[in-house]
């Protein structure tokens, strides 16, 4: 049984940076598209970015095109999301996926996998 566990969250003021990690243990995830998620209280869970299994392709949700890259480092089964520029409607539980269905299942939502989430919070 695979395991995703984040890392790297905090209270960050507005326009600053951080980088996610999910760092996945138990099974190899090279094999996997991977995503992230994320959901704010109150709203539905958001698609934010996904990786092909080699890395060569990637998507974003169109609110954080341009300020959020996601990149993976099969040899250490680890995915990032640098995230730039923040926003206080960036905040929100931020979640890594993975699924071998294809990156089109996470980016309509979907996930075969899931972590337990690290938290965003960014103040204005």
């Amino acid at each position: 049984q695979g395991q995703l566990v984040e890392s790297g969250g905090g209270l960050v003021q507005a326009g600053d940076s951080l980088r996610l990690s999910c760092a996945a243990s138990g099974r190899t995830f090279s094999g996997y598209d991977m995503g992230w998620f994320r959901q704010a209280p109150g709203k539905e869970r958001e698609f934010v970015a996904a990786i092909s299994q080699s890395g060569r392709s990637t998507y974003y949700a169109d609110s954080v095109k341009g300020r959020f890259t996601v990149s993976r480092d099969n040899a250490k089964n680890t995915v990032y999301l640098q995230m730039n520029s923040l926003k206080p409607e960036d905040t929100a539980v931020y979640y890594c996926a993975a699924s071998q269905r294809g990156t089109w299942y996470l980016r309509e939502g979907n996930y075969d996998y899931r972590g337990q989430g690290t938290q965003v919070t960014v103040s204005s």
